[in-house]
């Protein structure tokens, strides 16, 4: 068999499921067969002409799968093996990879003329359907394989490890990026999949008082199970007001921005102590607008820290040990199940939030 199924954007508003080549592998490649892989609120981005990509692109970018055919220089694994891949790819030998930004990768793009000569370029450690095709297909080619394959451990299902390669990481890091202590409090900006990822890993990290903010009495339920300890529904309250009373007018240790507008991304810095953590993990569509007096002029020790997904093995295996250990069932996010051949079908559903669907799950 020469060619596969892949879900391609056609233009705005529109994808199609069309046949394409199988993708040769290169000597440091791996060609995974996907077993299932998922739809991201970026894949939407992408679907409504937000973030733009090139017509013909295959989409997509959680793979769960199984090596089918290896590169001649890819050590340490075999063909058949069970693995992931995370949605950023980077090459790990770059000067951004060794400078600690390993997600702004784009060293690979220097030689067609679409990077500086350092390899510093943002988001372009993002590759699956951004850059190169991606993961809604029957197969993927996973480059720089050797330090990006992520062997599933034994027992794990495709379902309870389908949220590592983005949404896990990413909601994790924006816990990380909070700069957490023992004690804290700290309020997450919206409860879909990230935000509820970014809900767990605040309370892995330490917080003794997770707050989770949406306007979905569904999502805040789900939120208490990933760990939140009050949940406050913003068509209900003053978010603000509210949290500050919680606090006893101090306001939270840190807020994590989950959505991508100016609407939540104001509000979490308006709920922020004097040298408070503001972690933003929102696609904006827009400019940012900061107000003046929740940012103090600029005067009032805030930080304001973004991120990009990290990649990489190692990342993986840290994230696969976390749900081995049972200390978060990620596996509950996965509300539907659709074939890619149904994908423009499950596309409707998920963008348009209905059925109380989080993450569906994509098989081939």
């Amino acid at each position: 068999m020469s060619k596969m199924k892949a879900t391609v954007f056609v233009a705005p508003g529109r994808i199609e499921l069309i046949d394409k080549p199988i993708p040769e592998v290169g000597p440091n490649d791996a060609l995974i067969r996907i077993t299932t892989t998922t739809i991201c609120g970026t894949d939407v981005h992408i679907l409504k002409g937000e973030y733009p990509v090139k017509p013909g692109l295959t989409i997509g970018h959680e793979p769960v799968g199984v090596i089918e055919k290896l590169g001649s220089s890819v050590q340490g694994y075999k063909e058949g093996q069970r693995v992931i891949a995370g949605a950023i790819c980077p090459s790990f030998t770059s000067y951004a990879c060794q400078d600690g930004a390993p997600s702004q990768d784009g060293s690979y793009l220097i030689p067609s003329g679409q990077c500086g000569g350092h390899g510093y370029k943002a988001t372009a450690g993002w590759r699956f359907g951004n850059l190169i095709d991606g993961t809604q297909a029957d197969y993927v080619l996973v480059p720089d394989a050797q330090a990006n394959l992520a062997p599933i451990p034994d027992g794990l299902t495709d379902e309870q490890v389908l949220m590592c390669p983005d949404i896990m990481s990413t909601g994790f890091k924006g816990a990380e990026n909070a700069n957490i202590k023992l004690g804290d409090t700290v309020v997450v900006f919206a409860q879909g999949p990230i935000g509820l990822c970014a809900t767990a890993g605040a309370r892995l990290l330490g917080a003794t008082t997770v707050i989770a903010v949406d306007g979905n009495d569904h999502r805040l339920g789900i939120s208490k199970v990933m760990g939140a300890d009050i949940t406050l529904n913003f068509k209900n309250c003053d978010v603000v007001s509210e949290v500050l009373r919680l606090t006893g007018g101090r306001g939270a240790d840190s807020a994590i921005e989950a959505l991508g507008t100016q609407n939540t991304f104001e509000s979490a810095l308006r709920v922020l102590k004097p040298g408070g953590t503001l972690s933003s993990l929102g696609v904006y569509s827009t400019d940012l607008k900061i107000p003046l007096a929740a940012f103090a002029a600029g005067l009032g020790d805030h930080r304001i820290n973004t991120a990009l997904c990290p990649g990489g093995k190692e990342r993986l295996r840290r994230l696969m040990n976390v749900v081995a250990s049972s200390r978060v069932d990620l596996g509950v996010l996965v509300t539907h199940t659709y074939k890619l051949d149904d994908i423009v079908a499950a596309y409707d559903l998920f963008a348009n939030q209905r059925d109380g669907v989080l993450k569906i799950a994509i098989k081939p």
